[in-house]
């Protein structure tokens, strides 16, 4: 898996907004610090979808840009930013766990009205994107 550097500015009364050096054009933005990562992931997916991404620059590349280090020193942070590829291909898999667990799981699947694919594959790309 790729992973991005994103530069995550805050203004006072402001949201989070994420940018991504190696990827000009791409940004995104979040209320709150939970939401930063999966919020950035989803920008960079969509980017993804008409154009190829570049090559991802190691972090201490990427910190030593003058753009990112100026950024950093007016009080911006980064980020670590997986890029799940959209891929439409579904690919069977088999998965082996405790049998209280595979019912808890049909249980909040149906409950959020998925099948356990879907529940599975939402909660491993939450899972990834924290």
């Amino acid at each position: 898996m790729r992973y991005y550097i994103g530069v995550v500015h805050k203004d006072e009364d402001s949201s989070f907004g994420v940018s991504f050096p190696d990827v000009p054009g791409v940004f995104s933005a979040a209320e709150d610090m939970a939401e930063v990562i999966p919020q950035a992931a989803e920008a960079l997916a969509l980017f993804s979808e008409d154009e190829a991404l570049p090559a991802p620059r190691i972090l201490d590349e990427v910190r030593r840009d003058p753009g990112v280090a100026e950024s950093l020193a007016a009080g911006a942070f980064l980020v670590a930013v997986p890029f799940i590829e959209n891929d439409a291909r579904i690919v069977r898999i088999n998965v082996s766990m405790e049998s209280g667990m595979v019912k808890a799981i049909d249980q909040a699947a149906n409950a959020r009205k998925l099948t356990r694919s879907a529940f599975l594959a939402q909660a491993a790309k939450r899972e990834i994107e924290r």
